[in-house]
């Protein structure tokens, strides 16, 4: 498809979410989660034989990599976001997956052929309080900061010379946010033992989701600070996805006290947003009161009919199909799952989002994806 042929998409699509956010809307906007690995994981669009390793540890493969990806996406994936070549530049960031916050506190990196970064955990049962002995590392310059700090320069210095088809790098970004204390917890002990922990050992989880909780707050004030962004923000998008591996009264008790912290040390009143994996449907009501967390993007399973029912219309929802139901299909059974979704009362009061459930699945068939989405066009009509 040329350039000029993107432009009713982009028109359309610009009409869709201008009347999605005026609370009137036209139908059921449909978005889609991909990140690098959906490009270094399929050898069918990953040209150069990139792996994840040279990926993340040298700059100008990383830098490469991204604006190809994204140039990749922007013509070849259908969704409600604007198709074809960027109009003033490319918008790049420093990208070192989920292991950022664990490899900052000193677990060490792991790669795996045909699989994403990794790390292993450091608080074995002998070294449970090895991170309260070291303190809190330095938010800009200890472990995976000090490599974010390096790609960052190194992308604003090339911003001087680099082009892509002929437009330049418009803007870096950094990571200056969180995947939630739970979860940096879960990975720095260990999933199984931080839920015995939860058991056999309350006081040594109350203690360390502490420490964690106040390590992000330092590292992101730190860098936003240096990236030159507000110290707090008026609204919070935060995550925490082994949540979903305890109940609503141990999320209550060990959790939510630092949610609360992370928002009041970082944010204004809100509303707040959430990502959260897998099922953590269970927590959502207490989520949005506790927190005043009115958008949520659900992974699978979830039950998004009764999550409406549940939350009631205000709430945004973003979540769809299974994402092994997108890559394997086949393409019948996606557009019932899709029928099924938006039959199911979740576009109640417009605040529904199309989406796969959750992070689209390296070689997921085009043609799969686009069957979803003119499905959506056809039944999430207001």
């Amino acid at each position: 498809m040329s350039e000029n042929n993107f432009k009713a998409h982009n028109e359309e699509v610009k009409v869709v979410w201008e009347a999605f956010r005026a609370g009137r809307p036209i139908r059921v906007p449909v978005t889609l989660g991909v990140n690098p690995r959906f490009l270094i994981l399929d050898p069918k669009i990953n040209r150069r034989d990139i792996d994840f390793q040279t990926y993340s540890t040298d700059p100008q493969v990383m830098l490469r990599s991204q604006v190809e990806f994204k140039d990749w996406v922007r013509h070849n994936l259908p969704q409600d976001q604007e198709m074809g070549l960027p109009q003033d530049g490319w918008s790049v960031s420093v990208d070192l997956q989920n292991y950022y916050e664990a490899s900052w506190l000193g677990c060490p990196l792991q790669f795996r052929k045909g699989e994403v970064p990794d790390i292993l955990p450091i608080l074995s049962d002998n070294k449970k309080n090895l991170l309260f002995d070291r303190g809190i590392p330095d938010p800009l310059y200890a472990g995976s900061m000090r490599t974010q700090m390096e790609f960052f320069e190194y992308m604003n210095e090339r911003k001087k010379d680099f082009t892509y088809k002929g437009l330049p790098i418009k803007a870096v970004g950094a990571t200056s946010g969180t995947d939630g204390p739970f979860t940096l917890a879960a990975s720095l002990r260990g999933a199984t033992n931080l839920c015995m922990d939860l058991y056999l050992d309350p006081n040594y989880v109350h203690k360390l989701l502490s420490f964690l909780t106040e390590a992000i707050i330092v590292r992101i004030r730190a860098w936003r600070k240096f990236l030159g962004k507000p110290e707090r923000s008026e609204s919070f998008g935060l995550a925490d996805d082994s949540v979903q591996l305890i109940s609503l009264g141990q999320y209550k008790e060990f959790v939510l006290p630092c949610h609360k912290r992370l928002i009041q040390a970082l944010a204004g009143k809100g509303p707040h947003s959430i990502h959260l994996c897998g099922d953590a449907s269970r927590h959502f009501k207490t989520i949005r009161d506790e927190l005043n967390v009115y958008s949520f993007d659900t992974g699978f399973p979830i039950d998004l009919g009764e999550m409406r029912r549940e939350l009631g219309p205000e709430v945004r929802l973003n979540g769809g199909p299974h994402i092994e139901l997108l890559r394997q299909g086949p393409p019948e059974a996606i557009r019932r799952e899709v029928v099924r979704i938006l039959r199911s009362g979740v576009m109640q009061g417009g605040k529904f989002v199309l989406r796969e459930a959750n992070n689209l699945a390296p070689r997921t068939p085009l043609e799969h994806l686009q069957v979803m989405y003119n499905t959506a066009k056809e039944y999430g009509r207001y």
